[in-house]
């Protein structure tokens, strides 16, 4: 779901969008959740193969619990998925690496990989012109990009747009006869920093 700029300012809309040793996908033997439905559409399966074979860790983070792609392969109209790239996950840093592939995490893994999930196509024009997108995790709010300037004085809007500070680099768009998916890799998770807070504590204060 998207958000105008104008209903993110009047608060309409509330929120709750080379690795080392850790969180190290293996993709030729952890099978990924294809395998296990039946019903996949096309698109979903094109995006899910693309993920494995492109942003790796991404694909191991939404499917360590399975939650978000069941979500994902059974949206009607479509999705949108926010893939960091593994540059992304090796700035993360060895120990929140090895958080998200602890098993006393996987609630928080869960809720970090669903701020990465949409279950609606959204645009790299409709992030741009957004104020801010709903996730299945929670609102996350976007920006416009700028470059040059001086300690961000004096830049200019160079065409791209943040989320949560995590810019989108490149967009794909996969498509079948029913549904619509649409991967925008980004340089960094975009769910919010809080969340790791809750790692290592077996549950997030609060849930069900």
């Amino acid at each position: 779901m998207v958000l105008s700029a104008l209903s993110l300012c009047i608060g309409c809309l509330a929120g709750i969008a080379t690795i080392s040793s850790g969180f190290q996908p293996p993709p030729l033997h952890t099978p990924s959740i294809c395998a296990r439905e039946s019903h996949l559409s096309s698109c979903a399966s094109d995006v899910d193969d693309f993920l494995a074979a492109n942003y790796p860790s991404c694909s191991y983070l939404l499917s360590k619990t399975g939650d978000s792609l069941k979500k994902i392969i059974k949206a009607e109209v479509g999705f949108t998925i926010f893939a960091p790239n593994e540059a992304a996950f090796a700035d993360l840093g060895e120990k929140k690496r090895e958080q998200l592939d602890d098993v006393r995490n996987d609630e928080v893994t869960e809720k970090i990989a669903s701020y990465h999930v949409i279950l609606e196509p959204v645009t790299a024009d409709m992030l741009f012109n957004s104020g801010g997108v709903i996730t299945e995790g929670g609102e996350v709010p976007t920006e416009r990009s700028f470059s040059g300037g001086f300690f961000g004085v004096g830049g200019k809007e160079d065409g791209g747009v943040t989320l949560n500070g995590s810019k989108v680099v490149q967009s794909f768009e996969f498509a079948d006869a029913t549904i619509t998916g649409i991967v925008h890799e980004v340089d960094g998770l975009i769910s919010p920093s809080i969340m790791w807070r809750y790692a290592d504590q077996l549950r997030i204060p609060g849930s069900q």
